[in-house]
């Protein structure tokens, strides 16, 4: 054999350099997909709770009539993990009411989203006046809410 010849191959160094960047990578990759998943479950629970408030608003403007107090519900057996608490107290505006529903998590009681409106209560005396209101404005500006635009209007007598 000959003095000058060499061997070919990795050191244990540089095996052992190899292995700690690909350490080092695969932690930094793990910690990113984890930041990920808990991110994506965050905006899943924000949109739902959005939702179940606007949800929980939308129920009380259906019902038309509101009563000044404060109640609290849950969402029912398809929900568990949430409950809501909705305020309704009177504004300086008679008939104007002030409404926050609160959209809470059901073990620990947190608020996890907070909305905030005016609500005007449709059984408020003088609110069946508004239709004659209404007929009057439209009596009074009649080409209110028309296209004034000629360039959108359609020639007929075209096909």
């Amino acid at each position: 054999m000959s003095a000058t010849s060499r061997n070919s191959g990795f050191s244990l160094v540089e095996v052992m350099c190899a292995v700690v960047i690909m350490g080092v990578a695969l932690v930094g990759l793990t910690h990113g997909i984890t930041t990920a998943l808990s991110s994506t479950k965050d905006s899943e629970v924000q949109t739902a709770v959005v939702l179940l408030a606007a949800g929980q608003l939308e129920t009380l403007r259906a019902e038309g009539v509101l009563s000044d107090g404060t109640t609290e519900g849950d969402f029912g057996d398809d929900l568990p993990q949430y409950k809501w608490e909705e305020t309704i107290s009177p504004s300086e505006v008679d008939g104007l009411h002030h409404v926050e529903v609160v959209v809470k998590d059901a073990k620990s009681g947190a608020a996890l989203y907070n909305l905030q409106t005016l609500l005007f209560d449709s059984d408020y005396p003088g609110t069946a006046d508004s239709e004659v209101k209404i007929a009057q404005n439209k009596s009074k500006y009649p080409d209110k809410g028309k296209d004034h635009n000629p360039a959108k209007k359609r020639d007929r007598s075209q096909p």
